[in-house]
């Protein structure tokens, strides 16, 4: 399992749809968060091992209605 962090920067007046749909639709998706500075909301999500990470953001966040920009975090190990 791979976990990435994506930023994502909504239209003006979108993020709480964004969000909703995100964290209702797309399982991947573990947490969502509303955020201040230049992105909106933060997303928390939990990929299988062989998920292409470029073609996930791309297919399923970016394509979101509302969705403006993303900035995506791979991450490597979690420190407990």
């Amino acid at each position: 399992m791979q976990t990435i962090f994506v930023q994502v920067k909504c239209e003006l007046g979108r993020a709480y749809d964004v969000a909703d749909e995100a964290s209702l639709n797309i399982d991947a998706v573990s947490e969502v968060y509303s955020t201040s500075g230049q992105f909106d909301l933060l997303m928390k999500c939990y990929l299988p091992d062989d998920t292409d990470i470029g073609h996930f953001v791309t297919s399923n966040i970016q394509t979101l209605p509302g969705v403006a920009d993303t900035f995506t975090t791979i991450t490597f190990k979690a420190f407990t």
